[in-house]
């Protein structure tokens, strides 16, 4: 049985107080495909009855319902462009910047099964240039779950086929059973945490590149503008911001100016705001 409007408006009314992730009228079937596997693992009879102990205080039910509903999609190196822009334009401009130091910080603030963070990891090492630099990346995500997988670095032969190129999964890989674990070496440069967006950033020295790619589309325009806000905030102040294609910082956040030679999605904090885009006509 399909789960009504209440249990619907139960649902999405956690998701946004906990996750700020709009659920919009019409993706009830997405509420029961998700929770439906859990209520199964929490030993409900159904998703309505799991649903029904929503309303009352907060417990790990909430929490696990708020993970359960979290989008996971990801591949390894996924568009391609935008480790392209990292490799050529951003870190040889950040490597000039920091010289003195010779340390770079990247966030990564929604890293789910961890194969963006671990992308960014093989992308720097490629570069011999980086060899005696300190690296430190810090991967979040809302989903405990999936951050454990990310700790892990274990991954399937269809999940290291999406995105991988062959001589990545020779040099960066170990085989272990029916599945590819990222080596040590590799895994030692990602740091993995718990983070909900909604709250404020991570505890870390301000990053020098920040990817939050594919994240901002599930908020509202309130929340979007916040959470850009603290990144522009807690980032440094000659530091990279990376979006997702289908996202931007126009009329958000006046702050960040999208450079030319990005077609994804890159961008700097300008010194002067940028103008808004006119709605048509």
């Amino acid at each position: 049985m399909a789960i009504t409007q209440t249990e619907f408006d139960i649902v999405r009314t956690l998701i946004r107080a906990e996750a700020g992730i709009v659920l919009e009228p019409g993706k009830e079937y997405l509420v029961e495909a998700r929770i439906s596997p859990l209520a199964r693992r929490e030993g409900f009879a159904s998703p309505t009855e799991l649903i029904a102990k929503l309303v009352g205080p907060k417990g790990p039910l909430h929490v696990k319902v708020v993970e359960a509903m979290t989008t996971n999609e990801t591949i390894f190196f996924r568009d391609i462009e935008p480790f392209d822009v990292l490799r050529k334009e951003v870190l040889p401009k950040m490597m000039e910047a920091r010289r003195a130091t010779r340390r770079l910080q990247i966030w990564c603030g929604a890293s789910s099964t961890g194969q963006e963070p671990y992308s960014i990891a093989m992308t720097m090492l490629d570069m011999p240039e980086l060899a005696s630099w300190t690296v430190d990346i810090l991967a979040t995500d809302i989903s405990t779950d999936v951050l454990t997988r990310a700790r892990n670095g274990l991954y399937s032969q269809l999940e290291v086929n999406r995105g991988l190129p062959a001589t990545h999964l020779v040099k960066y890989f170990e085989k272990k059973g029916l599945e590819w674990q990222i080596n040590q070496k590799l895994r030692s440069m990602v740091r993995f945490e718990y983070l909900n967006l909604m709250k404020p950033l991570p505890a870390m020295t301000a990053p020098d590149v920040v990817f939050l790619r594919n994240v901002l589309i599930y908020f509202d325009t309130v929340d979007k503008s916040a959470i850009l806000s603290r990144i522009r905030t807690g980032m440094r102040q000659d530091g990279f911001l990376f979006l997702g294609a289908a996202e931007t910082t126009r009329n958000l956040d006046d702050r960040f100016e999208r450079l030319p030679y990005s077609k994804t999605g890159c961008y700097r904090i300008s010194s002067e705001p940028q103008p808004a885009l006119r709605a048509l006509a």
